[in-house]
């Protein structure tokens, strides 16, 4: 009985195991079937518009005075006053009293003139009547031939006249002295630096200031050869004559940071340099603002001579160009573009201009294609993706 039991038990088992495992097979739900769809790469682009675009051509330069003038005296003495406005960084007009030396001893001068030319213009008078009574005496004589010169003092009338010219001559330059003695402002400007102080002997050679005229500034500014093909500059030419009507002047447009704030001042170029620069292959272009020390705009501070200041000067208009933004732009000139199937497709086209942030295209594009601004791999040519329209391109900057 217990052989029996032990041969059935383990057939038991495995037909309970088997019943159990057919239950599970028959009742299990049959698994469906999905479809997986591929996931598209969104990409951002540009709507590409016609427009035009007037070009700026960037470049830097340092703020210089348009006239820089030291002051020397004519004379010797000493200074016994100086004016508030000759101190570092003030301000002073044409024709104002900047400093003055001494005058007693140029006072001086100037009387000891005056009577040396009364003394001769007397000794003249008197050699006047001198001759005039020769030639008188001559003629009670009866004599019909023509007096000697001597006999007429023809020599000392022409002596003492000289005496007064020579008198005059003195008188004038010791007066030239005397207003000498009073320096004064050749033009408005401001002083850079000072370089003397009341009580001070100074002598004619002596530095008694450094002084810049303020009714403009200048900022000279380099222009590559490729910046000069797209930009009219006031060329002049032998024969033209040098008025400033004659040529254009392109406006400019300067900007200095300081501290937290960007500032702009606009002004134009003037002129050119007679050279191109050796070492860098540029042409050196003049601009000029005009009163760059006047009240400006609420918080913008005055131009300092030597600041250093980045430029933007006026070039040509593009007519109907597609200006795209530089980091669209790939290697070779090359172009990513998103066709009508919402393909990938990459182009070459035809650049006339670019700069940091713009890229000027005359040929390669239509209107109304779609330009990707998503950086973007190699080998996405002709890859189907999401497209994701942000703006429109072409716009002026």
């Amino acid at each position: 009985m217990k052989k029996l039991f032990k041969f059935l038990l383990p057939v038991l088992v495995l037909v309970t195991a088997g019943v159990i495992a057919a239950y599970n097979v028959s009742t299990k739900e049959k698994p469906t079937r999905q479809v997986v769809r591929p996931v598209l790469t969104a990409v951002d682009v540009l709507l590409l518009v016609r427009s035009d675009y007037p070009l700026r051509l960037q470049t830097r330069g340092t703020v210089r005075a348009r006239t820089e003038s030291t002051l020397i005296p004519e004379i010797s003495g000493t200074v016994v006053r100086i004016s508030p406005q000759l101190r570092a960084g003030e301000f002073f007009e044409a024709g104002d009293v900047l400093l003055e030396i001494d005058p007693r001893d140029y006072r001086a001068e100037v009387m000891v003139a005056e009577a040396n030319l009364e003394q001769a213009r007397a000794t003249g008078v008197e050699e006047q009547a001198r001759a005039a009574q020769a030639a008188d005496e001559w003629r009670r004589l009866g004599e019909s031939a023509e007096p000697d010169p001597l006999v007429l003092r023809k020599p000392q009338l022409a002596s003492a006249r000289a005496l007064i010219k020579s008198a005059e001559a003195r008188l004038l330059r010791a007066r030239l002295n005397l207003e000498r003695t009073v320096i004064r402002a050749p033009y408005a400007g401001r002083v850079l630096e000072q370089g003397i102080d009341v009580a001070q002997y100074v002598a004619p050679g002596t530095v008694l200031a450094r002084i810049y005229a303020v009714d403009y500034a200048e900022i000279r500014l380099p222009l590559s050869n490729r910046q000069l093909e797209f930009v009219d500059l006031p060329e002049r030419y032998r024969g033209n004559g040098s008025g400033a009507e004659a040529v254009p002047q392109p406006r400019v447009w300067l900007s200095a940071r300081i501290g937290s704030k960007t500032h702009v001042w606009a002004g134009r170029v003037v002129r050119t340099e007679g050279a191109i620069d050796t070492q860098s292959r540029q042409l050196f272009v003049v601009a000029q603002v005009d009163d760059p020390y006047g009240k400006g705009p609420v918080g913008r501070p005055p131009l300092k001579l030597g600041q250093f200041v980045e430029a933007a000067i006026e070039g040509r208009k593009f007519r109907q160009v597609f200006v795209i933004p530089r980091a669209a732009l790939r290697a070779g000139g090359r172009l990513l573009l998103v066709d009508m199937d919402d393909r990938i497709q990459s182009r070459t086209v035809k650049v006339l201009w670019q700069d940091a942030e713009n890229v000027v295209v005359i040929d390669g594009l239509a209107a109304g294609e779609r330009l990707v601004l998503t950086a973007l791999g190699g080998g996405m040519e002709g890859v189907k993706v999401r497209p994701n329209s942000v703006a429109a391109a072409g716009k002026n900057p």
